[in-house]
């Protein structure tokens, strides 16, 4: 599957989504010390939604590095498992990125 520079990855996501989380709790605190009933409900509301959106987005994290984690531990035995096929793949695909810068 051919990926575009467009597409976002999952950590560039989580990234933004911090970002996100960081403005919206200096908005909360900024916004502490103004009155009414009707903005403190709205506050209460936001607050409570961003506890729940954090709790999710560390589920995902930690996730995705479990993940990973599992990906590596995988990789890791099967080079050790079989290291001329390993070695045999490393070199196609360095021969196949050569051909391709080569035609630039």
């Amino acid at each position: 599957m051919k990926k575009s520079s467009d597409e976002i990855t999952r950590e560039q996501l989580i990234d933004d989504f911090n970002a996100v989380m960081a403005d919206v709790e200096t908005l909360l605190k900024a916004t502490a010390d103004q009155g009414g009933e009707k903005l403190a409900g709205i506050r209460a509301k936001v607050e409570e939604s961003l506890r729940i959106a954090q709790a999710r987005m560390a589920k995902v994290q930690t996730s995705l590095l479990v993940k990973t984690k599992d990906a590596g531990n995988v990789v890791d035995s099967y080079i050790h498992e079989n290291p001329w096929k390993a070695a045999g793949i490393a070199v196609g695909l360095a021969m196949m990125i050569g051909v391709l810068i080569g035609r630039r």
